[in-house]
């Protein structure tokens, strides 16, 4: 089922993240609740630097409402990266990035495969 949308609030908190890593990358599981994605945990043992993040996929929690992920660009390109559309199938079916200069018109959503999607902000 499709969600119907992302927390206001949720995403001023990514933007947030992503402004306080900077320059650096953040990764994070998206959940959702009600069809609206609203939660996140941020994933230990990621490995950041200015040009990329890894992720142990065996360190994310296990956990039903998982519905993708959130992570930054700090150059501000809000295009998926190829690591990204790699990485996006294994971890759900919603993807957002941030990007420099992490206002409430930066940032993006992707499908799994990689098409943007219309994610409507929910206040």
């Amino acid at each position: 089922m499709p969600v119907h949308g992302i927390s206001g609030d949720l995403l001023d908190l990514l933007l947030c993240l992503g402004k306080e890593q900077h320059p650096y990358e953040f990764v994070a599981v998206l959940q959702e609740r009600n069809n609206i994605i609203e939660d996140l945990n941020l994933v230990p043992g990621t490995i950041s630097n200015e040009s990329s993040a890894s992720v142990l996929i065996d360190m994310l929690p296990l956990d039903t409402h998982r519905i993708g992920s959130a992570h930054s660009h700090p150059n501000g390109v809000l295009t998926p990266s190829p690591a990204d559309l790699g990485f996006f199938p294994r971890m759900g079916r919603y993807h957002i990035i941030v990007g420099h200069p992490y206002g409430r018109k930066n940032w993006r959503c992707y499908t799994a495969g990689g098409s943007p999607y219309d994610l409507k902000v929910i206040e």
